[in-house]
């Protein structure tokens, strides 16, 4: 039991890099709901409480400062990652049955998370997916960034205004993620003393 209890589920490189995404994700969801309200695409506005930068200008600074942190702490994620092994390990292999069977068990709230040590289908589905809607979001912010050097990317994802809803819409399904993730920890508190403490 002692073994079981001291066996390491998460690495320190992957702890740090999970909570630097975290901080960087949420400095660039509030200021680009600040950049957002600036010029909307709905007919809606955040409320500016939860909002970062107070102002346009401020609110660019905070999303471009957090974007370099984001770009470099994930390339560091990914390549370590790939080099341990640990996306090998934790995202394979998939199985569609198993993930018909853990969506089920997941509606019916009796997805079962006694090994912390193991990804169930649901989790490597939507970890998978956030690394995707990362590089979505990072190619979209390009383009909206500097439209004219990245004018072929610009033309590939179907001009500006479409590379503004990619960017919205993922950063959407992000924030979606971040609320199901957060909620996951509340029903499961021992998932994060695994992330705080790697055992």
């Amino acid at each position: 039991m002692s073994r079981m209890r001291s066996k390491t589920i998460h690495p320190l490189w992957l702890r740090c890099c999970h909570w630097v995404n975290a901080i960087a994700i949420a400095g660039m969801m509030f200021s680009g709901w600040r950049i957002y309200n600036a010029s909307p695409l709905f007919g809606f506005s955040f409320p500016a409480e939860i909002t970062l930068g107070g102002w346009l200008g401020g609110a660019l600074q905070w999303h471009f400062a957090m974007m370099w942190v984001l770009v470099i702490n994930a390339t560091v994620y990914i390549s370590l990652g790939i080099i341990s092994g640990h996306f090998k390990r934790k995202f394979f292999p998939l199985s569609l049955r198993e993930l018909f069977h853990d969506l089920q068990q997941a509606l019916r709230g009796k997805l079962q998370h006694a090994d912390l040590s193991h990804y169930n289908m649901v989790q490597k589905l939507a970890y998978g997916g956030v690394i995707l809607l990362g590089i979505g979001l990072v190619l979209s912010g390009l383009v909206l960034w500097k439209s004219v050097q990245f004018s072929l990317l610009r033309e590939l994802l179907g001009g500006y205004e479409a590379a503004r809803y990619i960017h919205f819409f993922c950063m959407s399904a992000m924030a979606l993620f971040v609320v199901i993730h957060l909620l996951m920890v509340l029903l499961v508190p021992r998932t994060l003393l695994a992330m705080l403490r790697g055992r």
